[in-house]
This record gives structure tokens, sequence and C-alpha cells, in this order.
């Protein structure tokens, strides 16, 4: 376990010392959930165009229970179970780490950004797949971006974000087949 740790460390700095103050302003603009709200405005046109109004409010209310159950999860992997030091301060790390977030959390394991933008990739990439041809790799491409962006501004690990990915596809998963059998009830009936 201690060589994967000390893998993790490895990988962090070298991904986080990648970063130069060219793509700063980008990397930072990734990681803020206020500016992905264009984005969400988007999907939730696609949800009513394809599954009407009470399909976009059946919609709302399962990516709110989502987005509540992943960062609640990440909430208690951090702050309860594990209370892993972020990068940003740990000992041994965070005098190497190109930290350049505005406030750095006091635990990070696993990554509450990466697991949300995951289940939202996967919720709405299985959802939205059969109109919207593309949707599920753009989903998961910018879930990368999302999750990568925690890494350049020196607040998770790698460990974090693959642990966030992990936990954030399938509680999407499970999201979906939720959103299915509502819209089969309530929608379809």
């Amino acid at each position: 376990m201690e060589e994967l740790i000390q893998l993790d460390k490895e990988l962090f700095l070298y991904l986080n010392n990648l970063g130069t103050t060219t793509w700063d302003g980008f990397w930072l603009f990734m990681t803020e959930k206020f500016y992905q709200i264009p984005l969400y405005a988007v999907l939730l046109y696609f949800f009513y165009k394809i599954f009407g109004p009470k399909g976009l409010l059946i919609t709302i209310l399962v990516v709110a229970a989502l987005i509540t159950a992943t960062d609640q999860l990440s909430n208690l992997f951090k702050n309860v179970l594990f209370m892993r030091p972020r990068p940003c301060r740990a000992e041994g790390v965070s005098e190497l780490t190109r930290f350049i977030a505005e406030r750095c959390g006091r635990h990070g394991y696993f990554s509450g950004h990466s697991a949300s933008s995951m289940a939202l990739a996967f919720f709405t990439g299985l959802a939205l797949r059969k109109r919207l041809k593309y949707i599920f790799v753009l989903m998961i491409v910018w879930s990368f971006i999302v999750s990568y962006s925690r890494i350049y501004i020196g607040v998770h690990y790698p460990g974090d974000v693959l642990t966030g990915w992990g936990i954030g596809a399938l509680l999407g998963i499970g999201a979906f087949r939720l959103h299915q059998w509502l819209i089969t009830k309530y929608i379809k009936a």
C-alpha cells in the first residue's frame, strides 16, 4: 500500500508540475462549478426536448439526488473514513506542489468534482445517447478535463480522481436506471 501511495504522490507531482502560467486561467475556469452552468442549461434543454416538461422535472430531481449523493459520499470518505491530507497540505508534497487554487481544503480522498462530473457524464450520456450520437463521449471528455483540473491546481492526487471516477460512474449508472424507471412509470404509462 505504501508503494501505491508513493506512486500516487510522484504521479501527482509530475502532472501538477506540467502546468504553466499560460494555462492557469483555463484550468481554474474548468475547476469552477459555477462556470459550467451554460453546459447544464444546454443539457436541460435536451432533456426537455426529448422527455417533455414532466421528464425535465424528473431529470432535475434525479440529478439533484445524484449530485447530493456524490457530494455527501465524498465528504464521508474525506472527513470521516480516510482523512488523507490534500497534496497542498501534505508534508513532503506541498513544498513541491504548483498550487494555484484559491483555497485548499483539509482532506482530499476522493475527489467530489471527479465523482460528480463522471456521475453526470454517465447519467447524461446513457439517458441521451439514443438521440444525441456523441453525447456520451463528449461528456466523458468533459469529466476528464474537470477532473484533471483538480490535479493541475494542486488539490487532488490522481488516486483521488480515479476513485471519484469509479464511484461517479457507478452512481451515474444507478441514476440512469432510476430515471428510466421513473420516465417509464410517469411519462410513458
